[in-house]
């Protein structure tokens, strides 16, 4: 199936999923019917992003592998790195700030007729994972095979570093098993071309089950603050684009509309981790080397989420607004320090944003019980952040490579 024919797949399982699953909402209110649906239509959503997680954990330690493997000596990766985690830095600072920014300007909390929850009320998340000793112990894997059986990419990335870098130190004696690693890999983009046929039908799913569940009438309850953020989130991918042109120049936009398709897929699936092996495959025949992109994409998915950024700044305010709690220029500031640090240890935390945003409020004597009012749309603002974070690590990459002189074309 080529790109142009999966894209025009997704859109139209995405619309005749809405069209569904408002039919089931509205003709099963009542009964046990929609439950019942959102329940089994569900499995296929399931079915295909477990698909794309077995292939996740072998393709990056394979792609990693290799790609370390090829870079050679110790200082170039520990340029790489550097280079990487910069600009992860400053993209993350740009998200936050300019969430913070839009949210003030349209300020989507002022005026909306909400019942808010009991200050009170628990919103069941656990925050315990949330602190800087745990994310540290996180990052450095018990044994690989746990961390690959649970597709904690954080892990993973650490084992083939040392991995790479310790076959690297082997010479001529690893080619032949590192040639085996890239076959590896080549292979799991292989079963990813089969699997991508299926999207459309887990698209479907995913769409329908929320609106049977929800309705379409929680969008309008919720229309300001959800058209606000997408307003913010459209000025990001403008920010992001115009950002990475200063490197990439005229090319940026040829690029951006090879990650069209993942930032489609993620979107529909609100899975960034769905589009990972298609982002790979478009960076790649964008002109970046594997050795880079190998590094810069996984890594990425753990430290360069500028969609879930943006979002923890402005869903924060968004909250103070809508409880009427002013909050002054340094106090904001000094909350969107806080999330850049918390931020990081997001990395395999479930419902990763909601939790940030439950800790931070709580930091800054908001009401934490206000994140149970975001709960019910969040799938539809998790769809925007998902995309975001797939286009913000595809430009990453092909910046990281540029910089380092390994971009063809």
């Amino acid at each position: 199936m080529n790109s142009k024919k999966l894209t025009n797949f997704i859109l139209g399982a995405m619309a005749l999923g809405v069209l569904v699953g408002y039919l089931v909402n509205l003709y099963g209110a009542g009964t046990a019917f929609p439950d019942q649906y959102v329940i089994y239509i569900s499995i296929l959503t399931d079915v295909f992003l477990r698909l794309i997680k077995m292939i996740i954990a072998p393709l990056v330690f394979a792609t990693l592998v290799v790609g370390i493997a090829k870079m050679g000596d110790a200082s170039t990766i520990g340029r790489v790195g550097l280079k990487t985690f910069s600009w992860f830095i400053s993209m993350s600072l740009v998200s936050l700030l300019l969430g913070l920014v839009m949210v003030n300007i349209l300020k989507p909390g002022i005026g909306v007729e909400l019942t808010l929850p009991a200050i009170e009320a628990s919103t069941g998340l656990n925050k315990a994972s949330l602190n800087l000793p745990e994310f540290v112990r996180h990052i450095f894997p018990v044994s690989i095979f746990d961390a690959m059986a649970k597709n904690e990419i954080l892990q993973i990335v650490v084992f083939a570093v040392f991995f790479g870098v310790g076959a690297a130190g082997m010479g001529s004696r690893a080619d032949e098993f590192i040639r085996n690693l890239d076959m590896l890999s080549h292979i799991m983009l292989k079963i990813t071309t089969a699997v991508m046929k299926l999207a459309p039908i887990a698209v479907f799913s995913a769409v329908s089950s929320v609106i049977a569940e929800n309705g379409v009438s929680i969008l309008m309850t919720y229309g300001k603050f959800m058209l606000s953020f997408y307003a913010a989130i459209f000025t990001l991918w403008i920010v992001i684009i115009l950002i990475s042109s200063l490197v990439l120049k005229n090319r940026t936009w040829t690029l951006v509309k090879l990650l069209r398709e993942p930032a489609l897929l993620a979107f529909t699936t609100a899975s960034s981790e769905a589009a990972y092996p298609m982002t790979l495959e478009r960076v790649e025949r964008f002109g970046c080397k594997n050795k880079i992109a190998s590094f810069v994409l996984p890594v990425g998915y753990s430290f360069n989420l500028d969609g879930s950024m943006m979002y923890c700044t402005f869903a924060a305010i968004f909250i103070a607004q809508v409880y009427g709690i002013e909050m002054a220029l340094s106090q904001q500031l000094l909350m969107l320090l806080v999330l850049m640090i918390t931020s990081k240890g997001i990395a395999g935390v479930p419902r990763a944003s909601l939790v940030v945003i439950a800790a931070t409020l709580s930091q800054f004597n908001l009401p934490e019980a206000g994140v149970l009012l975001i709960l019910g749309v969040d799938h539809f603002l998790d769809m925007a952040r998902s995309a975001t974070n797939v286009l913000g690590n595809g430009l990453a990459t092909a910046v990281i490579s540029k910089w380092e002189g390994e971009l063809e074309g």
